[in-house]
């Protein structure tokens, strides 16, 4: 027996001189003052070469984004929000949404009014989750303090401090979790500091790219379905000709107007959060699917949507006179309506606003093209009925009214599905979503074929060669969505319903769970544990079942006489989700941990949940963690003096490690079986 303890104490003695907590980034602190009364706080971060960190705008569905929590003070007060570069954007596989990540040099700026005549601190906390491409390190709050001087004191711009930040008084890093608050140097920055590096773009590319982007924003989901409202106005505006015309051109003058000025006015008073609210929040998203939705009902025939006489007349005033309040109107409903797509591109571009002012001219420059290109097609879709009007006119009006109606609904679930998932109803999960669209544009290719009728349409004794074309394709497309409802990609339509994590049943998991039970003995994947601590709320990846509470581990491991597998993971981990997709979902791999081991899987990120007060625990530096992924991190670091995911580590029932190394992100598959085969063997000595 002394012989085991004292070989687990060398193992442990190993193992601790080669972990180590992990630290990519290192933070320093200043104040710039602006004026009299105006100060900026600046927050510096240079990550380590490979290293990344994640945009203040983070989609909801992807990775945990860096954020900022100052504490109220009469001292001060904060003028706008933390301002950010841009970040770099890209599509995630693992994520299914875009994510936004810097790199290198980060510098993040808030401004405040000084209130107080005499020197005081600026306090608060951030968080942030880093990542690279073999781990990630869970946010955890961590401390700042601001000294910065009163307002009736003299300025300091012609004093700057180069002094390099020292870990005592300056530099934040994720260190030993004695580290406790910081201390931030306060100096005066030089204007010239911050110049971006390289040479500048040439405002006429930066027109012609931004004036590309806003056409090719017309085929994205939340802008296309705006053709049929945009369409249906002026093919009954006005039987004047150049009256039409007029209001065409004053209709994409004011679309332009809007996204050039106003979307400028609206950045630099609310700060570029205000376009990403509109984009991404549950409230306006809410909003534009009851616009949609009624816009469906009128042109289905349940009403008629009508201004009151009194305005209907005085447009008509207008009119004659060449009024141009009504197109004014639509285009403002257009590029509302359009901010979802719209309203996150722009955000970005319109953060380096409160930067220099050749990044302000860029931004502004920025926003007139995209303007002119987004606005470009609708113009000329609103000149566009001038010419139907000359056709004959019958019973293909009302078709491409009720067909419009169709687009409207179907179209218009996307901002339904857009709410659902930031506030996480599960109203609409993906194979519901599927369900209503393959309904929609199944009626409509009946209705194509003078199957369904609506009021207004006329008998169709027969159909024209254009109607079969476009019922085939529509029929075409129910029957390409149709796999969807047991799990295929729809890659051609994936940005236009819900992400595959929302639908239920899934063939291909069926399938691989399927399969583990016939391939493998009963074990751990397919035995019931019991009542769980957070199962409710969290889930091992398929095929897997587990505990993610390290005491119900312990003392399932003493009942069943099994080695404990403990995953230090993260909801919002990538690495951790190739390990499982990859390394995990292997054959042999799967039948050791779902056999051989007692599995549990402890979310370093999962702060939503709050522990029961008898649970709390005060960490090294006197903080009270409340919540069980902090308590989880804490654990990590404090017992494994490690701070990244995915980590790995094999204990027996009592705690002792049963392996002279830890594993970290590494998909070679036979290596982590040779992992677990040792920790299984110095089990059983």
């Amino acid at each position: 027996m002394k012989k085991s303890l004292s070989f687990f104490l060398f193992l442990g003695l190993v193992w601790a001189s080669m972990a180590q907590i992990m630290d990519p980034v290192k933070w320093s602190f200043q104040v710039k003052d602006l004026n009299e009364n105006q100060s900026e706080l600046v927050f510096i971060a240079q990550l380590d070469e490979g290293w990344h960190l994640y945009s203040q705008h983070t989609d909801p569905m992807g990775p945990i984004g860096i954020s900022f929590e100052f504490t109220p003070s009469k001292d001060y007060t904060l003028k706008g929000k933390v301002s950010e570069p841009k970040p770099h954007e890209e599509f995630d596989n693992d994520f299914k949404c875009t994510v936004r990540s810097f790199s290198g040099r980060v510098v993040f700026r808030q401004k405040i009014e000084r209130l107080s005549s005499k020197d005081f601190t600026v306090k608060g906390t951030y968080s942030y989750q880093l990542c690279n491409n073999g781990s990630c390190i869970a946010p955890d709050d961590r401390d700042f303090t601001f000294s910065v001087k009163g307002a009736s004191q003299p300025l300091a711009n012609d004093m700057v401090n180069n002094e390099e930040p020292t870990p005592d008084t300056a530099a934040e890093t994720i260190q030993e979790p004695e580290a406790a608050t910081d201390t931030v140097l306060t100096t005066a920055v030089a204007d010239t500091e911050e110049q971006p590096e390289g040479k500048e773009q040439s405002l006429a590319v930066v027109f012609l790219l931004a004036l590309l982007g806003g056409i090719l924003t017309m085929f994205t989901p939340c802008v296309f379905p705006m053709i049929p409202m945009t369409v249906n106005f002026f093919m009954n505006s006005t039987d004047d000709k150049r009256a039409s015309r007029r209001q065409a051109w004053f209709f994409g003058f004011s679309i332009v107007f809007l996204f050039a000025i106003l979307g400028a006015i609206l950045t630099l008073i609310f700060g570029p959060e205000a376009l990403y609210f509109i984009g991404t929040h549950w409230v306006p998203n809410l909003i534009f699917f009851v616009i949609f939705l009624i816009f469906s009902l009128s042109f289905f025939g349940l009403f008629e949507i009508k201004m009151p006489e009194k305005w209907i007349n005085k447009s008509d005033e207008q009119a004659d006179k060449g009024g141009l309040l009504a197109p004014f109107f639509i285009a403002l409903t257009t590029v509302l309506v359009s901010f979802s797509c719209t309203g996150p591109i722009l955000g970005a571009a319109l953060v380096s606003l409160s930067t220099s002012t050749t990044d302000r001219w860029v931004s502004l420059i920025t926003m007139l093209g995209f303007g002119i290109g987004f606005a470009a097609p609708f113009t000329l879709l609103a000149m566009f009925p001038s010419v139907l009007k000359n056709m004959k006119s019958g019973g293909w009006l009302n078709t491409v009214k009720v067909v419009f109606a169709f687009l409207e609904l179907a179209f218009g679930l996307k901002f339904l599905s857009m709410a659902d998932l930031y506030c996480n109803w599960r109203l609409l999960d993906r194979e519901t979503y599927l369900a209503l669209w393959i309904v929609i544009f199944g009626l409509m290719g009946i209705y194509l074929l003078g199957k369904l009728k609506f009021k207004g349409d006329e008998d169709l004794p027969h159909i024209g060669v254009v109607r079969l074309f476009l019922a085939i394709l529509d029929l075409a497309f129910v029957v390409y969505m149709i796999p969807g409802l047991w799990g295929a990609p729809l890659k051609a339509i994936s940005g236009f319903i819900p992400p595959m994590e929302t639908q239920d049943f899934n063939i291909e998991r069926t399938v691989e769970e399927h399969a583990s039970t016939i391939t493998y003995s009963p074990g751990a994947a397919t035995q019931d544990l019991g009542t769980r601590k957070y199962a409710d709320k969290l889930h091992m990846p398929t095929g897997f079942n587990g505990f993610f509470d390290l005491n119900e581990a312990k003392a399932y491991a003493k009942q069943v006489g099994k080695p404990i597998f403990i995953d230090f993971t993260g909801k919002t981990c990538a690495n951790c989700r190739e390990m499982e997709h990859y390394v995990w979902a292997d054959k042999e791999v799967k039948e050791i941990l779902t056999t051989k081991f007692v599995m549990c899987g402890l979310y370093v990120d999962e702060n939503t949940i709050d522990l029961p007060e008898e649970e709390w625990i005060t960490d090294n530096n006197g903080r009270v963690l409340k919540t069980l992924g902090r308590r989880n991190l804490y654990y990590e670091k404090s017992m494994y003096n490690m701070n990244a995911q995915p980590y790995y580590v094999i204990i027996d029932p009592e705690g002792n490690v049963l392996t002279k190394e830890n594993y970290k992100y590494d998909r070679d598959v036979q290596k982590f079986i040779a992992y677990l085969n040792e920790g299984l063997n110095n089990y059983k000595q």
